[in-house]
């Protein structure tokens, strides 16, 4: 059952995404207000336009009104919130109670403000930075509540500051010195957000390699097959993100893993 409200939970906010990433992009529109309407010609949409999935291929991938092509990107986004939410369920790594149930509720929020950041880098190259503040207070927010009201401990407070000096500041550091050729002020700012979410250092660096391996592996293969060029822009935001959720649900249990075999 939870499972099933989980799922549902991911379509909607999977379909809110796909708005407010189009809302971002568009000067003349506001994110909360106004009802949805068509990319192409505007018109306004109805409630059976909207049911995230179905309505897409009920209508055979077109507009209701202008009959022009729906990018497959909107079921996509739908369906890859909704996994994320269910895989958050099922891998999460503490109880889900107590401290365990508030980071796993903020958790939630954490996914659809990354999957938003994910889609806008990928489509633009760009990280907004009006989400990117919102996640950073965000993250501030839960390692507040975290050491001081559930564990009682400012000392925790120190793991969090050491991930950002570790994420942020190496990407400041990469910044400064390229000029921002090499990567971009928003990676920096995503940088403290994730630096702040890390448990650990070296969870920090955990996050770090999977991010710089998986973008070297996608990179090498588009590469290869000629799709994109050496001077080509491929957004790194969306490999820090998987590098994000691959600590936030495995990172502990790795990290443990290599310093049980390690020493």
């Amino acid at each position: 059952m939870r499972i099933i409200i989980l799922a549902l939970l991911g379509l909607c906010f999977g379909s809110f995404v796909s708005a407010l990433v189009w809302r971002l992009r568009q000067s003349d529109l506001s994110i909360f207000k106004g009802r949805s309407i068509c990319p192409n010609c505007r018109h306004v949409l109805g409630p059976f336009d909207l049911i995230p999935i179905v309505s897409w291929v009920m209508l055979k991938g077109q507009c209701r009104y202008c009959h022009k092509t729906i990018s497959w990107q909107y079921p996509a986004i739908e369906v890859s919130t909704t996994l994320l939410f269910i895989f958050s369920y099922i891998w999460w790594p503490e109880t889900l109670h107590g401290v365990g149930l508030f980071d796993f509720i903020i958790w939630l929020v954490f996914i659809v403000g990354f999957v938003a950041l994910a889609v806008y880098d990928f489509r633009w190259h760009i990280l907004p930075n009006s989400l990117v503040y919102l996640l950073i207070g965000a993250s501030i927010v839960k390692v507040l509540v975290d050491a001081l009201v559930y564990k009682n401990d400012p000392s925790y407070l120190l793991n969090p500051l050491w991930g950002v000096l570790i994420i942020a500041g190496l990407f400041y550091g990469i910044f400064q010195i390229s000029k921002g050729r090499w990567i971009g002020g928003g990676d920096v700012k995503l940088g403290v957000c994730l630096g702040l979410l890390s448990y650990s250092p070296l969870t920090s660096l955990l996050l770090l390699f999977v991010a710089s391996t998986s973008g070297s592996i996608v990179s090498t293969i588009l590469l290869t097959s000629k799709k994109v060029n050496r001077k080509s822009q491929i957004p790194f935001g969306p490999f820090l993100i998987l590098g994000a959720i691959v600590c936030e649900l495995f990172g502990q249990t790795i990290v443990n893993y290599l310093k049980n075999h390690i020493s």
